[in-house]
């Protein structure tokens, strides 16, 4: 698998059709092994960077991923840039209505309430934070280091008219200014941490939560053992679509940093399978813009993010790589546990799932 995609994507051999039907008949024709060019890749590049992670060592990984260019993310995200996993209602869902949808299931879930302060920890192109500030009428900051989506989400926010209750502060997480949030979130950001400092970084956040307040962590995650085509997938995401992000992981790897942090775990959701939709609407977004990403970027551009997203389709949609929403609050003798009976949406999802309880039962098969 791994020199079928090198070939590809470096232009060596063509593929008729969809790739993303291609990959999917894979098992057909495949094998997955480790070459000299992983050993090599792991030796040179793979371990040096999780062991590092430095605050300019992560920055440069940033840039040289997230400032290509606005458009070439415009490209498969949409109007909405977000980069993290959307929430389905239905499996013909747009991707705009899904990812509006995640806004508020985030907010939903952090209970985010009026003229309550949020930090958004890699708030991407900021729509999160508009959102905040918009529907909730909450006071939103959002963290990143990455330039040109600092950029376009202030851009936003000062279009839309919310620069006194939402901003974008550009700096790596570890020189966030220390004060109090009632509320945190971190979406699909967690990862980049990194193994190494995943446990400081869960500690940096509950020393920034009220002790009243709610955190929310979105983060990508692996199938727990060892699967090959994850191991040569996972090699091939970290050589060329996010270096250094090595924190994707097993949920039993992020509950345990996150009690040992000194949190209480209030709820865990696998939106995996949203993930892998997610992703195949932007795998249709990024086709139907190749003739201006290949006059942009190049052949081996289009041919890179077409495998990463046409793959990872098929990864998330059996089980091997995955999505999970949790919820924590402080672990404390003191907190207010009650106020998670009827919480924000979750008495709307037993109404609606109340309304589909039959009245009559059926008989009893013999």
């Amino acid at each position: 698998m791994a020199k079928l995609v090198e070939d590809y994507i470096h232009g060596r051999i063509d593929i008729k059709g969809d790739f993303r039907d291609f990959i999917g008949t894979r098992t057909d024709y495949v094998t997955y092994k480790l070459v000299a060019d992983h050993v090599k890749f792991f030796l040179t590049r793979f371990i040096p960077e999780v062991t590092i992670h430095s605050k300019k060592q992560d920055e440069r990984i940033v840039q040289d991923h997230y400032d290509r260019g606005n458009d070439f993310f415009n490209w498969f995200l949409g109007p909405r840039m977000v980069y993290t996993s959307a929430f389905f209602t239905d499996l013909n869902q747009d991707l705009e209505t899904a990812q509006d949808q995640k806004m508020k299931l985030v907010c939903d879930k952090l209970q985010l309430k009026r003229s309550e302060t949020l930090l958004d920890i890699g708030c991407g192109w900021g729509t999160l934070v508009l959102y905040a500030a918009r529907e909730r009428d909450a006071d939103a900051t959002g963290i990143t280091i990455a330039e040109e989506g600092a950029a376009y989400a202030t851009e936003q926010i000062a279009e839309a008219g919310y620069s006194d209750s939402a901003r974008i502060l550009r700096m790596d997480y570890r020189d966030i200014p220390h004060k109090k949030y009632n509320k945190i979130s971190c979406l699909e950001m967690a990862e980049h941490v990194g193994v190494k400092y995943f446990s400081r970084f869960m500690r940096q956040i509950y020393s920034m939560l009220e002790d009243d307040g709610l955190f929310y962590l979105q983060i990508a995650g692996l199938k727990a053992g060892v699967h090959m085509e994850s191991l040569v997938w996972g090699l091939f995401m970290n050589k060329y679509i996010f270096s250094g992000a090595d924190a994707s992981m097993p949920l039993s790897f992020v509950v345990k940093n996150l009690e040992k942090a000194g949190f209480e775990i209030h709820s865990v959701e696998n939106i995996g399978i949203h993930y892998s939709i997610t992703i195949d609407r932007w795998y249709d977004n990024w086709m139907r813009n190749k003739e201006a990403i290949e006059k942009k970027y190049g052949q081996f551009w289009f041919r890179l993010w077409q495998v990463f997203l046409g793959w990872s389709v098929h990864i998330a949609a059996q089980g091997n790589s995955t999505c999970f929403q949790i919820v924590c609050n402080k672990n404390l003798e003191t907190y207010n546990r009650k106020r998670f009976v009827g919480e924000i949406g979750m008495g709307e999802r037993l109404n609606e799932s109340s309304n589909n309880i039959p009245t009559e039962m059926p008989a009893a098969v013999e």
